[in-house]
């Protein structure tokens, strides 16, 4: 029965150490009992249940104490998982398993490659390189105190406060506002603010957010910071109180807000009369008489009345090359008074406007009709005649059917004469008259077929001067026309031991009639040359034509007998 016993434990110990090494050991000799003792004492027994014939004690078994689990390293005492249990049992409970050992291979560098070595430390850094361009900026506001004004009492500046890391600097600086009329910019220099009477200066330390500083009697509430400001501070281990909101200035506030108009509302359906008169005007033409003043004139204007709110436009008729510039509207659309209030004359008009509040009445459609003059805003109005739609408007809305238009007689421009002056004898008349006509005078034109047919043609008279000097009663002249351009030219021969200078008397030029104006001149022409006739001209006293039967001498009887010959003999 022992053998029989022994024999089991054996076959089964050799089945286990089979099954888990794949390999057959006989169940005697030292070496294969060994063997099979080592791997019942340390291999566990898994597929077996924990039931009555299925647990075995192991022989093998002689330590059955407590794994040892405090040990000592370096003076200190740990403690350690075990490993072993009663027995001598390995204890697979405490092991990692394959799949840990490979996450650990894989996931866990330090178990691989060994703990990373550190990085050596950075080299010393000044200040002033260190927290070069690293500002902290407080938001801030101070309360200023306005004694001399009756709506506010005291005023809020906001400001910010930076401080300078570098050098432990202050500045404070004020946002600049457009019209605020205060000093603005910069209120306290970059510079190291002292911070009480011991010589001690303000440090970033002494800066948090909730607190009042004090520098140069001016005391500045602090509300907030910039993030970076924020983190640095943390990094620096100072907590910092809760921000807070930035008091604003009320009299700022209030000039801030739109202004309340208090207007009192109008029983009238101002909403009805615009959906009822939305887009319909009336329409009356106008003039204006300002002829009293120095250049003044009748001026046409166009008078639109719009019904939906009662409002005027006056616009004026421009007519090409008027001479005016081209502004059309005279008067924008507006209510337009009609009565005031009583006021004084010494109210300043020039400067301040009526208010609605004093007009006691404005312009409606009736105060407008044909044929009655209206006032507006100062200036008369004439109104002459108006359209279809405000006739019919008029008929429908007051009854009114006299619309006869008004005729407008305009006074004729008085006609101002031209007044040429007096000839001064310097040219032809005809192109000095040219100089009154014009800017750019052209000269008179030409018979140019009459200069043809005439040219060198010449009518030559024997004249005496008219004189009661017996000398220059004796004195005689050869007067020569042109046919081709009526001048006339006198000369006188020359006669020896008479004393008088004979040659040219009278320049080639046309001799006008006596009695002739500048305007309406008329010139002596061949039919005036007769015998016996006077001409009165430029000279002094009048040539007389010499009679034929006072012409004794032979030379004088041919010429005075002769009508026409020519200029050169």
């Amino acid at each position: 029965m022992r053998q029989a016993e022994d024999a089991a434990q054996c076959a089964c110990a050799f089945w286990l150490v089979s099954m888990r090494t794949g390999a057959c050991r006989g169940c005697h000799g030292d070496a294969s009992l060994e063997t099979s003792a080592a791997a019942m004492s340390s291999e566990p027994r898994p597929g077996l249940p924990f039931l009555p014939g299925c647990s075995f004690r192991d022989p093998m078994k002689t330590s059955f104490h407590r794994s040892q689990t405090l040990g000592y390293k370096n003076g200190f005492a740990f403690s350690r998982l075990p490993t072993v249990g009663i027995g001598g049992e390995r204890l697979y409970v405490n092991q990692p398993s394959q799949a840990e050992l490979d996450e650990l291979s894989n996931t866990g560098p330090t178990l691989t490659y060994g703990q990373a070595k550190k990085a050596p430390p950075s080299g010393f850094i000044p200040a002033h390189v260190a927290f070069d361009k690293k500002v902290l900026k407080f938001d801030a506001y101070f309360q200023e105190d306005v004694p001399l004004s009756t709506e506010e009492h005291y005023r809020i500046r906001q400001v910010g406060i930076y401080y300078y890391l570098e050098d432990d600097t202050i500045s404070v600086t004020e946002p600049v506002v457009k019209n605020s009329g205060i000093p603005q910019g910069k209120l306290i220099r970059r510079h190291r603010v002292p911070k009480n009477d011991q010589g001690d200066h303000y440090h970033w330390k002494d800066l948090n957010r909730g607190i009042n500083i004090t520098m140069y009697g001016r005391t500045y509430r602090i509300v907030d910071c910039d993030p970076f400001t924020q983190v640095f501070l943390e990094s620096q281990g100072i907590e910092l109180n809760p921000p807070e909101k930035m008091v604003f200035d009320p009299y700022t506030e209030l000039r801030r807000m739109p202004m309340r108009m208090y207007i009192t509302p109008s029983d009238f359906d101002q909403l009805k009369q615009f959906l009822t008169y939305d887009k319909k005007v009336l329409r009356f033409y106008a003039m204006w008489d300002d002829t009293n003043s120095m250049f003044g004139e009748n001026r046409p204007y166009i008078i639109h009345y719009y019904l939906a709110d009662d409002t005027v436009e006056v616009r004026e008729v421009h007519k090409p090359n008027d001479g005016r510039d081209p502004f059309p509207v005279l008067i924008k659309r507006q209510r337009l008074p009609k009565t005031f209030v009583d006021k004084k004359k010494t109210f300043p008009s020039c400067v301040l406007e009526i208010s609605d509040q004093e007009v006691l009445e404005w312009y409606t459609a009736k105060d407008f009709a044909v044929g009655k003059p209206t006032t507006l805003l100062g200036r008369t109005f004439f109104i002459y005649d108006c359209d279809e739609f405000t006739r019919n408007f008029y008929r429908d809305k007051f009854g009114i059917t006299d619309f006869q238009p008004v005729e407008i007689k305009k006074k004729p421009p008085e006609e101002v004469p031209q007044v040429i002056p007096p000839y001064n004898g310097y040219g032809f008349l005809e192109d000095s008259l040219q100089n009154c006509y014009s800017l750019f005078p052209k000269p008179p034109r030409k018979d140019v077929i009459k200069m043809l047919e005439n040219d060198h043609k010449v009518l030559r008279y024997q004249v005496a001067l008219e004189s009661p000097n017996p000398v220059d009663a004796k004195r005689r002249f050869i007067l020569s026309y042109f046919l081709s351009n009526d001048m006339i030219s006198i000369y006188e021969p020359p006669v020896r031991n008479s004393g008088i200078i004979g040659g040219k008397y009278l320049e080639k030029t046309r001799v006008a009639k006596p009695g002739s104006t500048t305007e309406n001149a008329e010139y002596y022409g061949p039919s005036d040359l007769t015998i016996g006739s006077t001409i009165e001209g430029k000279i002094q006293s009048g040539l007389v034509m010499l009679s034929e039967h006072r012409l004794s001498l032979p030379d004088l009887s041919f010429i005075a007998q002769t009508a026409y010959i020519p200029s050169i003999i």
